[in-house]
């Protein structure tokens, strides 16, 4: 460290006026790099190390749409509790990144920590004066030390590590054991991260003191993995028998398609032949991919797509002729920031009104919510059973936040004597079997749901041409509008079919009688649960209910009519899922209070409770009647821009 640089840090450990965060295993550390310097790895190494130790952690990745050069940031929510949302606020910023320096600075909490690298000299108005400054001169070492300039950099990102780890007290032996299994079959390259680790280590030893923060082992993680949603959500394609993928690459979902071939080829392969038993094509654009996916489906294949935003644009025409030619899809849409091109790499809730209307003309869609990576492992799956049940495309509504970040969940697990749905398929005894004549789109049990056959069930019987135009109930050309309004209602009894079918909502009651309630879904779950617990200390009870799936079983409707207030939580600027529910259930629109997050970072604990407890606290002083006049003006609860 220059002389300087320890100048101030003598001067930060003797000030009494700079108050000092303390704490063991909760605080919020982010780091700030330049995209494409090799951070990833570190990073994610750094976390892999406390959770090692026991220590539960929620890590997000937040990176520019470019390959390299733009800033990139990496936040680890350090959390014995379990708190696996946002929290909102920094307790110590890895400063690696001049760029982003003076936005860096500022979340910082105060009497939080700074490291950064002290090689060059920064005049004392690049710093605050209510943080603790600690300077390590990383590149000035690394120079030194290693003499290849690009080894320099990625070694440099593994000696910060080894200073943290020594400042927070992480044991090396853990750091030693993730790194010889990141660098397993290049062992070549073991020697020279342990190096630089241990460079890293010698400098945070005589650090230690400048941190508050520590890291202790404990057994607070259990039998939970660590995944990401995508990866989860492959698997949920595998083991719910989906044999064809059709995809057109596009952030957020890429990587889902490229974990279901590998997952794949590892267990889709027939042992005697070496054959592959799935299709996975990577089609020209996202309408051709829906297009192989609803062919496959209606030739009895389980097939899926995954997607994001601009994909559901693109597939518009093709969701409307499987919705109306009633032919199963899956559709795992990993939501991002729109519209247009929007942020590719940030995560919104932005596709709920799109996709539940898909199309033109009028259609309802399924739709699934999964909270976390372990539901959406078990909604894919569901979402391939449902299709087939339903016979229409079912919508697996991810977001980036999920779908690209690893988060800790409970075990993937699969119950081995369940057989996949495959719904009313009529095979060909069953039609030698029938006196009647075979009614393609004929609602023989009052459900909406008509049987199908597939293409060479029977040499006679069971064929009928599949068509996006007008049709009868046996599958005939018509422009009759009593056969149009025929199918068209019938759609609506399979859609209410569908409500006792998809994942049921989950509600929990407050400790003590309340008028509030709070619905929410999908990412903001983490947040929300933290949310809560802090309301309830500050006197503000909620009974809460977390949204799964669309259509909206009766409990919903019944949720909202049992409170005089009920705020809904989302990830978008348009309050979307309350625009469902109010068009869908036809309830007071004043009654749903809107709490809107959408700058394109995941929603904090902070901000929700900030935003609850300004209403609720308003509403108990002045009646109900204002808060509802609130909600149906201009002030609506949002955030546009940070927390």
């Amino acid at each position: 460290m220059n002389a300087p640089d320890q100048g101030r840090l003598e001067a930060d450990l003797a000030a009494p006026r700079i108050k000092r965060l303390e704490a063991v295993n909760d605080f919020v550390i982010k780091f700030a790099n330049v995209n494409g310097s090799g951070s990833a790895s570190a990073n994610e190494l750094f976390a892999r190390s406390i959770l090692r130790m026991g220590v539960p952690v929620s890590p997000r990745n937040i990176f520019p749409s470019n390959i390299q050069g733009l800033p990139t940031w990496y936040e680890v929510r350090v959390t014995e509790q379990g708190y696996l949302g946002r929290r909102g606020g920094v307790d110590l910023m890895v400063a690696m990144n001049p760029q982003t320096w003076d936005k860096d600075i500022k979340e910082i909490e105060p009497g939080g920590y700074l490291l950064y690298d002290s090689t060059k000299s920064l005049l004392p108005s690049k710093f605050r004066t209510d943080i603790h400054v600690i300077g390590v001169p990383l590149t000035e070492i690394a120079t030194t030390k290693f003499a290849d300039p690009k080894e320099r950099q990625l070694l440099k990102n593994i000696m910060y590590v080894g200073v943290l780890c020594a400042m927070l007290g992480i044991e090396p032996e853990v750091i030693a054991q993730l790194l010889g299994e990141q660098y397993k079959g290049k062992d070549r390259l073991i020697q020279p991260n342990l190096e630089a680790f241990t460079i890293g280590m010698q400098h945070g030893r005589d650090l230690r003191d400048a941190l508050g923060l520590r890291v202790e082992r404990r057994n607070a993680v259990g039998d939970r993995i660590f995944i990401e949603g995508n990866a989860a959500a492959a698997l949920g394609c595998v083991y719910g028998g989906a044999t064809v993928c059709a995809w057109y690459p596009i952030t957020p979902s890429s990587s889902l398609a490229e974990a279901f071939q590998k997952y794949c080829s590892k267990y889709r392969v027939d042992a005697a032949t070496g054959r592959n038993r799935f299709a996975i094509v990577q089609a020209e654009d996202e309408l051709a991919s829906i297009g192989i996916v609803i062919g496959a489906g209606w030739n009895g294949a389980r097939a899926f797509t995954a997607t994001s935003g601009p994909g559901i644009s693109l597939m518009n025409e093709f969701i409307g002729l499987a919705y109306f030619a009633e032919i199963p899809a899956t559709i795992i849409d990993v939501q991002r920031g729109g519209p247009s091109t929007g942020m590719p790499t940030r995560t919104q809730q932005s596709d709920v009104l799109a996709c539940a209307y898909a199309s033109h003309g009028d259609t309802k869609h399924v739709l699934l919510f999964p909270e976390d990576p372990h539901e959406c492992f078990e909604f894919a799956a569901a979402a391939l059973d449902l299709a087939d049940r339903l016979q229409t495309p079912i919508f697996v509504l991810s977001d980036l936040d999920i779908g690209m970040n690893h988060r800790l969940c409970a075990p993937l697990k699969w119950d081995e004597t369940r057989r996949l749905d495959r719904g009313k398929v009529l095979q060909a005894d069953k039609l030698d079997a029938s006196k009647r004549f075979f009614g393609r789109y004929l609602d023989v049990d009052g459900d909406g749901i008509p049987w199908r056959t597939l293409p060479g069930t029977h040499p006679t019987k069971g064929a009928y041409f599949t068509r996006g135009t007008t049709k009868d109930a046996y599958a005939r050309y018509s422009e009759a509008g009593p056969d149009y309004v025929y199918n068209m209602e019938r759609l609506l009894k399979k859609f209410a079919t569908a409500k006792k079918l998809v994942p049921q909502p989950i509600v929990r009651r407050a400790a003590q009688r309340t008028s509030f309630g709070v619905i929410y879904y999908g990412s903001t779950s983490p947040a929300m649960s933290e949310a809560l617990g802090a309301l309830e200390a500050r006197g503000v009870h909620m009974d809460r209910l977390r949204v799964r799936a669309f259509p909206f079983p009766d409990s919903v409707a019944q949720f909202i009519a049992e409170h005089d207030t009920v705020f809904v939580v989302e990830q978008n600027r348009d309050s979307q899922l309350r625009s469902l529910l109010v068009n869908e259930l036809e309830v007071d629109p004043a009654r749903l209070v809107p709490v809107l997050h959408y700058d394109g970072t995941p929603i904090t604990a902070r901000f929700i409770v900030q935003a609850i407890a300004e209403r609720a606290v308003g509403s108990r002083a002045s009646g109900v009647g204002s808060l509802r006049a609130v909600a149906g003006g201009q002030d609506r609860t949002r955030n546009s821009g940070g927390d």
